[in-house]
This record gives structure tokens, C-alpha cells and sequence, in this order.
């Protein structure tokens, strides 16, 4: 009754004051789908239900990716709406907020931010992430998977790329040994700092005339002096520059064995756009310097991106933050403010305990397990004071706690509107100390299949040129934007994630088989045939209520889905996954638990011995704990509708 309570207005009172609700959007990865090119080097696909003409990514492209590049133009429309029906006006875009800060499409999103912002007086506030600024100043890019004339791939490159060496002037089009030619264009060059807080700069970025107050790590003004004149002359560029080198911190810092040191942007700010109400922006990229062999200036390529950098970096290569950080919750905390943090990166583990597990059983360097912050980073993060982060970047629905002493920090994954399952959050902070967080799934999207006829031709065109690189045209016949994501992880499952993370042959002999002869093989030891150990199965599939033909209705490949399925979503995803189903694999993992006990290890099962009690060895050491990884991902911290108490950190649904 209580969450029902504090979830029905958009506005609550806390400390006898308005504090509004604040919706959160990371991992936008925004694409203008009908993208407007200055120079009219891409005219796009003319689309026959807009009547516009679409400046789209391959189907193929976004099913190899762990974001929409498309459909999520779309799905961010309906969740502005969404929120505006809520009454909702405070956004916040924790990074990722574009799609690698091409101008063509930052100017699109622009377009979109400001209708909000004049139709249902919306504010927003970004924070960048890696796809932002892709390296801190711009450089050469482009993508070679547009989706061109007849289905065919297209390349857009800018200048510098080596797909347009010899271009000159203002756009080129290079034939190359492609069906189609390589057009050339600034459009789709990737801003640095400079180029995105130029277009984006009034979202957060820069003071405005309606903040109570601004400042960045580097104001050097107090709450009780600021102005706007203030505000405006730190939000300069040149006013907020730090030393950055390749083995560390630089400025007060700065080791005596620091080396290929330069200065770039550091886009952080904390802003009060309402009476009571502190919003936190921490830009967490960290790009490190390469070797730099005598530059007097650094260039974009001079520098490693920021993609699994993240709070491990921030710790020691962006020190001059967490001072700041723990001075903004002081000072918050002097003046009686609800301060909430958001950053592009999580500052928690996010695998509910069983990254260790999941590093032991596919490797360090699957999972992306490379973006997991240390927990000692955690711990030194909740010492700062600050009690709330929403992080992105990973596209998960997640809620991590960790505690120091008496002070702990509450992490939420907010999920991405660009993957599976798409949502954003919802934080109220609510009477007598409590925050209420909700996640609001986007199911319904308008238009969300407008441009499925272009994908109908791609697929025709690789069906006849380039077959094994097809997807499954099932995708097409999603009947809503939430069923369409989860056609696409089904898709990147089969096309990415299990080529990527999984060994060869645990992917091969568990996939391969079906519900029904893995609760079979469970029951198979050394002792007992194989007809015995189907019977065995049988009859413990009976004792729980199942047919033994309920566990041949799903193969090892569908549980892999609904593994990936439970690791992007938490409990979102079991909406998709039936009880039965669920119920099913507790019991597999329970079986495969008390066989691991009776059975050796698969290395050390002798070469003579027959292959099934092999491959009954190998589930029970290898598929069993994945099993058991599977069901922990679903026993963690709330991460859909909870309530967090500001004052001991404990979360209750």
C-alpha cells in the first residue's frame, strides 16, 4: 500500500518541501532515423508509411550489437510521452545518451529534447558516457553498415578515414570494390567534448536562468555567491580542465614518474534545477593517454577509449573527484538537500555476487566482467557519503548495495531503452527519509516497425549473396517494441553471446540437446545405464508434478536465452520465462547439484570411459553451475518497484 502510494503522484513532499520525481534514461544510443545530412550526401530510403526518407543501420548490424541502433528512435519517443503522462518534467540521460556523438544525429536529438522541453516544459540532464564523446576531442569516423539502395550495406565515412582516403571538399563518393560507393561526410565524424557540449550544452552541461544553482569541480564560488555570470564563466571549457596521465592523476597529483600527461574536458556538474532538489552528474569516462613520442598537443587517437575504464580509473586517474564528490554530500547534507547521483558507469558489481563465479567458469574476459568496478572501488565510493548513484552503460536492470562501516551506497542499474527489456526508472523521494525507486517498462511503441520494409529487402538481398550471414526473419513479426527486443537478444544469443563467452564444447554438447535428455543425463552415473538413468529422470520429473515430455518442449539454447534473458533484466525478465519453465530448471540445477557429488571432474574421467558418462560429468562440474549462476541472478536486491530507506541503506519491496 505504501509503494502504491508514493507511485500514484508525480510530486511528494519530503522535509516540508516539493521535491519532484526524476525519471532516469541511460544508453539512449540515439540515431535520427530520418536523419537530416547538411550537405545532402545521404538522401536515406524513402519510406512508405512516413514519407520520409529513413538514414538507417542494417538489421543485421543490430543484431550483432548490444543496442538497437533503430528502433530505439522510437522507443525514446514513447517513454518521453510516458513520462509526460506521469507529470513528470526532470530527465535525466546518464550517458550513452547518442550513438558515438555524430553531429548529424546529435542535432536530431536536440530536435527532440527541445519539442519536450516546450510542450511539457521538460528539463534534462545529461551526463556523457563513452558513446558520447567516443575520445575527448573529434575525430575520423563513420559506420560501413548503413542501409543503402536494394538492401545493400552502405559506408559513410568522414574525412581522415582510410575509407575515404582522396576525398576533398565538402562530401565525396568513392567507388570502391562495394556494391555501392563510399560517400564521404562530415556529418558523421565523432565530436569530442567540445562538439557535443555545443549542440547538447543546455541539458545540464552549462547554467541556466531557472537553476537555483551550477557548479562543476572546478568553481571556485559558494552556494551562497553564485550567480549566473559565475555559473557561466566556470561552465567554459577552458574552466574545467584537469591533468590526465597515462600511469595516473595529474595537477596536484601528479607523480614524479608521470608520463605522456595532457589536459582534456571534464564535463561534471552538480545543478539544483528545483528548491531542495541536488542532481549530481559525474562524467566517469576516463581516457587514458597513449605514449605520445615528444607531442607538444595530444590529438583524439592519442588516447584509449573509455568503455571499461569506469570507477577503477576514476580512483586513479580523475582523483580531484571524489574530494568534490564528498563535498557536495557535506554540503547537501548542511543544507538539508535530496541529493541523487548519476554517472554513465556502475559503481557496484552488478552480477548479484557471481562475477567471481562467472570469471572462474567462462573467463576474466567474457561476460564484460572488464566494466565490473573492484569491490574495494565500491567500498571507497560509499565512504564518500553518497548514499544513491544511477548508473547505465551496461543496459541491465540491476540494484547493488554495498556498505562501509555504517555508510553504504545503493547502485541501480537503470536498464537501456535501446535492448532488452526496455525501461527506465523513476526515483521519488518520499516522507520520513524514504526514496522510492520504479521501473517502467516501455512495451507499447508507435511506429516501432515503420521501417521493417527496409529490413524485408535487406534480408532478401543477403538471402541471395550472403546467406550464412543471415538473421532470423522472425524478428519481423513482433507484435510490440518490448516483444521486438526480446527477439533480439534471442538473436544476439546465437549470433554473439554464445560464439563469444561460452566454451566450444560446453556450447556444443548442452545445446544440442533438449530439457528432457539433460534431466536424464543428471541422473546418469557410473553405476547405472542409461536406460536406467532415463527412467530415473522420468520419475523425478513425475515426483515434482511435470510429464517428462514438459522438459522436451525447451533445448539447451532456449535456457541460454533465458540466462541472457535474466542478466540484461533481472526480474523484468520474468514476465517472458513461465513458471513452469523456471521451475523446471531449479530442478535440472538441484539434480545436477547432488550428481557433481557422485561423478569425477571431466578432466579427470578416464579416455575409456563411454562418452555419455563423459558429457554427464561435464554438465554436472560446468552446465551445473551455470544453472546455479542463472537462479542466483534472480535472488539478488529489488531492482524493480522498492523503496530504499535514506537513512540504513535496507530495500523493501
Amino acid at each position: 500500500m505504501l509503494l502504491a502510494l508514493l507511485f500514484m503522484a508525480a510530486q511528494v513532499k519530503a522535509d516540508n518541501k516539493e521535491v519532484p520525481a526524476v525519471a532516469f534514461m541511460p544508453d539512449i544510443h540515439f540515431h535520427d532515423v530520418y536523419a537530416d545530412f547538411n550537405d545532402g550526401s545521404f538522401k536515406g530510403l524513402p519510406n512508405s508509411r512516413s514519407k520520409d526518407h529513413a538514414t538507417i543501420r542494417t538489421m543485421q548490424a543490430q543484431l550483432h550489437s548490444t543496442r538497437l541502433f533503430n528502433e530505439n528512435y522510437f522507443a525514446l519517443l514513447a517513454a518521453l510521452d510516458d513520462a509526460a503522462a506521469r507529470g513528470i518534467k526532470l530527465i535525466a540521460l546518464p550517458g550513452d545518451f547518442s550513438d558515438d556523438g555524430q553531429q548529424v544525429h546529435l542535432r536530431g536529438l536536440q530536435k527532440i529534447l527541445k519539442h519536450y522541453q516546450q510542450k511539457y516544459d521538460m528539463r534534462f540532464f545529461a551526463a556523457p558516457g563513452n558513446h558520447d564523446p567516443v575520445r575527448p576531442f573529434s575525430r575520423p569516423a563513420g559506420k560501413p553498415d548503413y542501409l543503402g539502395t536494394d538492401g545493400h550495406r552502405q559506408r559513410i565515412f568522414s574525412k581522415g578515414a582510410a575509407e575515404c582516403t582522396g576525398y576533398k571538399g565538402k562530401q565525396a563518393v568513392i567507388k570502391t570494390e562495394n556494391p555501392l560507393p563510399t560517400i564521404c561526410t562530415e556529418e558523421v565524424q565523432e565530436l569530442g567534448y567540445k562538439g557535443v557540449l555545443s549542440i547538447l550544452g543546455e541539458h545540464g552541461f552549462s547554467p541556466q536562468p531557472e537553476y537555483i544553482y551550477w557548479e562543476t569541480p572546478f568553481s571556485g564560488y559558494s552556494y551562497e555567491d553564485y550567480d549566473l555570470a559565475k555559473g557561466k564563466a566556470s561552465a567554459e571549457l577552458t574552466a574545467r580542465q584537469y591533468e590526465i596521465c597515462s600511469n595516473g592523476s595529474g595537477g596536484e597529483f601528479k607523480a614524479e614518474n608521470a608520463v605522456n600527461c595532457g589536459e582534456i574536458t571534464d564535463a561534471s556538474y552538480l545543478v539544483e534545477p528545483v528548491e531542495g532538489l541536488w542532481l549530481l552528474a559525474i562524467d566517469a569516462n576516463v581516457y587514458i593517454p597513449k605514449a605520445q613520442t615528444g607531442k607538444k598537443s595530444l590529438s583524439a587517437n592519442d588516447f584509449h577509449g573509455s568503455g571499461n575504464a569506469g570507477y577503477n580509473k576514476v580512483l586513479t586517474h580523475k582523483k580531484h573527484l571524489m574530494g568534490w564528490i564528498k563535498d557536495i554530500v557535506k554540503q547537501a547534507d548542511e543544507r538539508g538537500k535530496t541529493l541523487l547521483a548519476f554517472s554513465h558507469f556502475p559503481m557496484t558489481e552488478f552480477y548479484d555476487g557471481q562475477s567471481d563465479t562467472i570469471s572462474e567458469l567462462f573467463g576474466e574476459a567474457t561476460f564484460q566482467l572488464a566494466r565490473r568496478p573492484d569491490d574495494s572501488v565500491s567500498k571507497l565510493l560509499a565512504e564518500t557519503g553518497l548514499k544513491v548513484h544511477v548508473g547505465g552503460h551496461m543496459h541491465m536492470n540491476d540494484t547493488g548495495v554495498t556498505r562501509s562501516g555504517e555508510q553504504f551506497l545503493v547502485n541501480i542499474q537503470a536498464p537501456s531503452l535501446a535492448a532488452y527489456v526496455p525501461a527506465y526508472k523513476v526515483l521519488r523521494p518520499g516522507k520520513s527519509g524514504s526514496l522510492a525507486v520504479e521501473t517502467i517498462v516501455i512495451k507499447e511503441v508507435p511506429r516501432f516497425n515503420e521501417l521493417f520494409e527496409h529490413y524485408r529487402e535487406e534480408y532478401q538481398q543477403l538471402l541471395s549473396t550472403e546467406a550464412d550471414k543471415l538473421w532470423d526473419k522472425e524478428v519481423l513479426t513482433a507484435k510490440n517494441y518490448q516483444e521486438f527486443t526480446s527477439w533480439h537478444i534471442r538473436e544476439l544469443t546465437r549470433q554473439r553471446f554464445l560464439p563469444d563467452d561460452w566454451p566450444a564444447d560446453l556450447r556444443d554438447w548442452v545445446f544440442s540437446l533438449n530439457g528432457e535428455q539433460l534431466l536424464s543425463l543428471s541422473q546418469l552415473t557410473e553405476q547405472r545405464s542409461w536406460p536406467e538413468a532415463k527412467a530415473a529422470g522420468e520419475s523425478l520429473a513425475r515426483s515434482k508434478g511435470f510429464k517428462p515430455s514438459d522438459f522436451s518442449q525447451w533445448t539447451g539454447f532456449e535456457f541460454a536465452v533465458d540466462f541472457y534473458r535474466i542478466r540484461n533484466a533481472g526480474r523484468l525478465a520474468l514476465k517472458d520465462i513461465s513458471k513452469s519453465r523456471l521451475r523446471q530448471y531449479q530442478l535440472l540445477a538441484v539434480s545436477l547439484s547432488e550428481l557433481a557429488k557422485k561423478v569425477k571432474a571431466p578432466e579427470q574421467v578416464v579416455q575409456e570411459t563411454e562418452s555419455k558418462h563423459q558429457l554427464a560429468a561435464a554438465l554436472a562440474h560446468r552446465f551445473g553451475p551455470v544453472l546455479d549462476i542463472f537462479l542466483a541472478l534472480q535472488e539478488g536486491e529489488p531492482d524493480d518497484n522498492f523503496i530504499i530507506d535514506w537513512q540504513s541503506g535496507e530495500l523493501s519491496r
